[in-house]
């Protein structure tokens, strides 16, 4: 009888597979100091994008703020730029941001770039159009320590460690919460932005803000333009000094008040040329950066069919923002614009110590009057104007009128509008998503 072999397949002893553990643990030890290694450089890399990226969004909106002061003035890019470059320069040697600080090196100029545009979509570039609005700051590339992306790079595998950064900053149209209590007339029918009309006034128009005893009134009589907006005179007197925080938004009512009250609207409109006179004081409402008006004042003839604003006796006229009558220069909002720039920049002459940049500039409820009797009644809104305040109150009664240049934009509060382009009014300083070409977002901004 035959014995059958069993057939039994080889299996290694014990002996035979020493080793074959440590090979596997050297390997995946290798791959997980690997993983942390690359954890480490991404984490690296995303803590110092945000850290550029904060840097880069704050001087962007630095230079856009500086811009809406220096606009029309000799040195309005330069100024703009040295804004912006100031800022990352201030955050970058901030506490925790060393390795930034190392890679500006106290050169921002050569570290970022900063460019100028008339359009939220470009082109940007520097010193831009003298009509520019929107300020973009670029990071084309801010090199980092590698750790173990030195060794992959050595390998070939990798590009430099490096990230990128920039950010797009200009106005947006908000509902502002710091109205002066005051009101003028306009047209829905008269709103063309495109053709400079807005609600039937134009750039440079001069208009009475506030009618005098005596004069006629746009609403009716016993109405001199003043709105209701607290309680009595001192609420007049505040909300004119800038106090207020009253807010309103087109489509809404607004209720007018009656009476004059001229010493409380003298009293808190003649702090913004540093005349302090009744319950107000410098420390809580401070002068315009530019105090200048002419003299003498201009005055309002009620006598001619239309009333008519005069200096030195001859009948005031506009044209693109510059006042004359007759032979006369009037200071005007032209001028004080100038003057301003110069002051921002550092380089003017009769800057107010302590002054705040456009205290001269009301925002201005413009109300659809349409059928209004006089007296206390509601007034739809129809948007707010800019104006610019040409001269101090007269606290004498049939004086006591206060005239305005109409502007189109100004420096506003609140919120950003969910529609920023081609409007008018109170504008505030936002970041926008930065464009390369209309319609085509970046990817770092």
């Amino acid at each position: 009888m035959m014995n059958l072999r069993i057939q039994r397949p080889f299996t290694a002893t014990p002996r035979r597979q020493e080793g074959a553990v440590s090979v596997l643990m050297v390997f995946a030890l290798a791959a997980m100091a690997m993983m942390a290694a690359l954890a480490l450089d991404g984490g690296h890399m995303l803590l110092n994008k945000t850290r550029l990226q904060n840097a880069v969004d704050a001087a962007a909106l630095s230079g856009a703020k500086t811009l809406s002061q220096v606009t029309g003035g000799v040195n309005a890019a330069s100024a703009t730029q040295a804004a912006a470059l100031n800022t990352l320069m201030q955050n970058a040697s901030a506490a925790g941001n060393n390795e930034l600080a190392t890679a500006v090196a106290g050169n921002p100029g050569a570290f970022a770039v900063v460019e100028l545009s008339d359009s939220v979509y470009g082109p940007f570039t520097y010193p831009g159009p003298s009509d520019a609005k929107y300020v973009r700051v670029s990071v084309p590339s801010y090199s980092l320590t590698g750790f173990f992306w030195n060794y992959a790079q050595s390998l070939g595998t990798l590009g430099n460690k490096a990230v990128t950064a920039i950010a797009t900053a200009g106005p947006s149209p908000t509902s502002p919460c710091d109205l002066a209590p005051l009101m003028v007339c306009g047209e829905a029918s008269q709103y063309d932005p495109d053709a400079g009309m807005f609600w039937g006034f134009q750039f440079g128009d001069l208009q009475v803000l506030k009618s005098a005893a005596g004069n006629s009134s746009p609403i009716g009589p016993g109405n001199f333009q003043l709105l209701d907006f607290g309680s009595g005179g001192s609420s007049v007197r505040d909300d004119l000094a800038g106090g207020g925080s009253v807010c309103r938004n087109v489509g809404e009512n607004v209720q007018t008040a009656p009476g004059n009250k001229v010493g409380p609207a003298s009293q808190g409109l003649n702090t913004r040329f540093g005349i302090y006179n009744g319950p107000v004081s410098s420390s809580d409402y401070p002068p315009d950066l530019v105090t200048t008006s002419s003299n003498p004042a201009i005055t309002y003839d009620d006598s001619v069919t239309p009333p008519q604003a005069k200096y030195q006796g001859q009948p005031v006229t506009s044209s693109g923002g510059n006042l004359t009558a007759g032979g006369n220069t009037i200071y005007d909002y032209n001028d004080w614009r100038a003057s301003v720039a110069a002051c921002v920049a550092g380089g003017g002459n009769g800057c107010e110590s302590g002054g705040v940049f456009e205290r001269r500039m009301l925002k201005i409820v413009v109300g659809d009057c349409t059928g209004k009797q006089g007296g206390s009644t509601t007034v739809p809104v129809l948007g707010f104007g800019c104006y610019y305040v040409v001269q101090p109150m007269s606290g004498g009664g049939t004086e006591a009128q206060i005239f305005g240049q109409f502007v189109k934009e100004c420096e506003g509060d609140n919120v950003p509008s969910p529609s920023p382009a081609n409007d008018s009014g109170p504008q505030i300083i936002q970041l926008y998503k930065t464009y390369l070409g209309i319609g085509t977002p970046s990817t770092d901004s």
